[in-house]
């Protein structure tokens, strides 16, 4: 838990402010998340308050606030926040509605982050952005005044709300099955006989392919996942593909990637330049967002019309082009990740994807425990130091063995020499 963070806010009160209770801090105001365009939602992006949220976390520095307008506040969006430094959250809408138990609250509190919850939609032209605020019994305020009033969330609170939130599942269900059928609608012929995937140059056909995607908030547990294929990877020489940011988390880990997916906007220039193959998602119309940004770099793309997002077309593109096994790195299946994403018009997306390739899929840790070396180098060392102590034993008591040592110290001693010449010309 950070909860040194939050002490050091508290510590930082002086002068007049120290006899105002609260945690103070710098506010960063998110304003542009209150309504996603209609193309991000066709295409099923997180839009609307997950992407203004997001868009806040470029602009967040350690010890600040943030303040949002997110409702469902969803785990992932929550590790951004708090690999942002931030000592508290105001959210103006509900962190957990009751739709569906979603983690963001729990993972904020946690991490030793202040939540205040519920605030008001009035919360977001109130603040100033910039301005030196103040948390206190569910209040935000500006000095003495107080500028909104919503709810302390405690770990007691958070865990109600989420026994409360799961009753919701069955709405949530409901709702799911409409979007699998009207998914299935659309990319009928994409899911059934991958028509419209594109063409890459890499070669994929009966090679391994490791999937990345940058995992967790800041591509860490990505990071840590490739370390421990690293065995994996110099025995079968895989595929890579970074998926958005997951190609800088390969170039992190000192790998090349071979394919990028996804929207150049989240991926670095030194991925885009590194000399892998690019795929970009575009609408039904062809229009590929982020597609400029490739083209300023002079390098080239291909895009892929399909209304899934990125990492579910970067593992139908692995097996339409004949991938003999797939190995996911950050992409989480669990039923909590997947209800807890804030993309509900995304999942039935990942869920028939993930039944067209599941043959095929292996999760990074089931990879790296098949390929873990069973026997430590100390081990093997101690064996040959063995084996030599054995031989050089055996040499020793045989009626030859001192004229073979000795032969043994002479020729050690002429390489001895030749090595010292060599290294003195």
């Amino acid at each position: 838990m950070r909860m040194g963070s939050v002490l050091d806010g508290l510590s930082s009160l002086t002068g007049d402010r120290a006899e105002r209770p609260g945690l103070v801090g710098t506010a960063r105001v998110a304003r542009d998340g209150a309504k996603g365009s209609a193309k991000g939602s066709a295409r099923g992006s997180a839009g609307g308050p997950a992407q203004g949220t997001q868009a806040l976390v470029k602009r967040l520095r350690e010890g600040q606030i943030a303040v949002i307008d997110h409702l469902d506040l969803d785990r992932p969006t929550a590790e951004l926040l708090i690999d942002a430094g931030v000592v508290g959250v105001v959210n103006a809408a509900p962190s957990i509605s009751g739709r569906y138990p979603n983690q963001g609250p729990e993972a904020l509190l946690y991490a030793g982050v202040a939540l205040i919850d519920d605030a008001g939609p009035e919360l977001l032209s109130a603040v100033r952005d910039g301005a030196k605020i103040r948390l206190w019994d569910g209040g935000v305020y500006h000095g003495d005044k107080l500028l909104a009033q919503g709810t302390a969330q405690t770990s007691e609170s958070v865990a109600m709300a989420m026994e409360l939130a799961k009753d919701g599942l069955v709405n949530q269900l409901e709702a799911f099955s409409a979007n699998t059928i009207e998914f299935m609608r659309q990319d009928r012929a994409l899911l059934l006989d991958g028509v419209g995937v594109p063409d890459v140059r890499v070669r994929i056909a009966g090679r391994h392919v490791v999937v990345v995607a940058p995992g967790g908030s800041d591509g860490r547990d990505s990071r840590a996942d490739l370390g421990r294929l690293r065995r994996y990877v110099r025995e079968h020489r895989p595929v890579l593909v970074g998926v958005n940011g997951g190609g800088d988390v390969l170039l992190a880990a000192g790998y090349k990637p071979d394919l990028l997916v996804g929207d150049p906007g989240e991926m670095s220039d030194k991925a885009l330049t590194s000399g892998a193959d690019v795929v970009v998602p575009a609408f039904a119309d062809g229009h590929a967002p982020g597609l400029y940004r490739v083209q300023d770099l002079g390098t080239g793309a291909v895009t892929f019309p399909a209304s899934g997002n990125a990492e579910d077309l970067a593992l139908i593109l692995a097996q339409q082009h004949g991938a003999e096994l797939i190995v996911t790195v950050g992409l989480q299946a669990s039923l909590a990740e997947f209800l807890d994403r804030g993309r509900a018009g995304r999942n039935a997306s990942t869920f028939l994807t993930r039944l067209k390739v599941n043959d095929l899929v292996v999760d990074a840790h089931a990879a790296a425990t098949l390929y873990r070396n069973p026997v430590s180098v100390g081990a093997v060392l101690l064996l040959v130091m063995a084996t030599l102590a054995v031989l050089v034993a055996a040499i020793a008591v045989t009626a030859a063995g001192p004229a073979l040592l000795g032969y043994l110290d002479r020729a050690l001693e002429h390489l001895t020499l030749l090595a010292t010449g060599w290294f003195n010309r």
